[in-house]
């Protein structure tokens, strides 16, 4: 497997997200299914591993990744988030999101961050968390004052590395200065790009980039049909037109085609050659699909494909949005 670099951390060219292997989701899953997918995940070359406390019930997802995770510990970096699981008394914060229950509610008090990251710990079976991000900015906290608990959990050796998730250039910028950020997740795939000043922010502190549904919550694969009960994707409003923007997609499935490889390949293939610091972190349930998207990390797209995989993508005109925060 290819290697990147997240600031000073060195992870697979693809890492793989866990969030699809909780219940609730994707509809239902059971664990021996989560850890399988794991396992292929780090068998096939995979050593970022991607969570949060908010996926799941209760810290579900991270105590599966901690299974799956026990006897290779020392050979991945775990990434987990922060910032949903607020503690019983204490006030949730509202922001707007464009899903179509309206918005989502963290709290990120300095006060705070240590019990989060203590928990994750127990939840992980684990001494460290190696990548830790607040999953979502708080709208009534400054990143500084978060970013600087994040800090004392590094010094004191909880935490390896700083991560941002969500968040805009300004706020990266702000964070920086109070201490190094390795890795700033955001969302990106074919259907839907990351601001320009986001990726510039990044350049300019030597941050990477961390590819959340870079599949596009799996539609890119080309395979999604329809969506079943129990699935998160019904709240996403590209999903509410899946037919027609299915039609739309098909002239990029065809240079998948022509290509001898699967457009989830395709998907990850061009995301990877968008820049050079980029680490998408693709989920999946199937062993054989884990495998097949690492693949992705050896596949090689010549300048030619990637105009042609352009020119099909302004085409397309997908129907609805794909950004979760809207116009923000």
């Amino acid at each position: 497997m290819p290697t990147r670099t997240l600031g000073s951390l060195t992870t697979s060219a693809l890492g793989v997200g866990a969030m699809v292997l909780s219940p609730g989701m994707y509809g239902e899953i059971d664990d021996e299914r989560g850890e399988a997918a794991l396992r292929a995940a780090v068998d096939a070359g995979a050593t970022l591993v991607d969570t949060s406390d908010g996926y799941g019930t209760d810290g579900h997802n991270e105590r599966l990744v901690g299974r799956a995770l026990a006897a290779v510990r020392d050979d991945v970096v775990i990434a987990t988030k922060f910032g949903f699981r607020v503690p019983d008394g204490e006030p949730a914060h509202r922001f707007g999101v464009s899903m179509e229950f309206g918005e989502l509610a963290v709290n990120n008090d300095p006060r705070l961050v240590r019990g989060y990251a203590e928990q994750s710990l127990r939840e992980l079976g684990t001494d460290r968390i190696d990548l830790y991000y607040p999953h979502f900015p708080d709208p009534e906290v400054p990143v500084e004052d978060t970013v600087g608990a994040v800090a004392e959990l590094v010094e004191a050796g909880l935490v390896r590395h700083l991560g941002l998730s969500n968040v805009d250039a300004d706020q990266v910028r702000r964070a920086h200065a109070v201490h190094p950020v390795s890795a700033v997740q955001t969302q990106w795939a074919m259907w839907h790009r990351p601001d320009e000043d986001l990726v510039a922010a990044c350049d300019e502190i030597g941050a990477g980039l961390v590819a959340w549904s870079p599949l596009g919550s799996g539609f890119l694969t080309g395979a999604v049909a329809g969506i079943g009960e129990g699935d998160f994707r019904q709240n996403l409003e590209r999903f509410s037109h899946l037919q027609e923007n299915n039609d739309r997609y098909a002239p990029v499935r065809a240079i998948a085609e022509d290509l001898g490889i699967s457009p989830a390949q395709l998907a990850l293939a061009w995301l990877l050659a968008q820049h050079p610091h980029v680490v998408p972190i693709p989920g999946s349930r199937a062993p054989s699909h884990v495998v097949e998207n690492l693949d992705a990390a050896r596949v090689v797209l010549d300048e030619s494909t990637l105009a042609r995989i352009d020119e099909a993508l302004a085409s397309a005109g997908f129907r609805g949005t794909a950004d979760v925060f809207g116009d923000r």
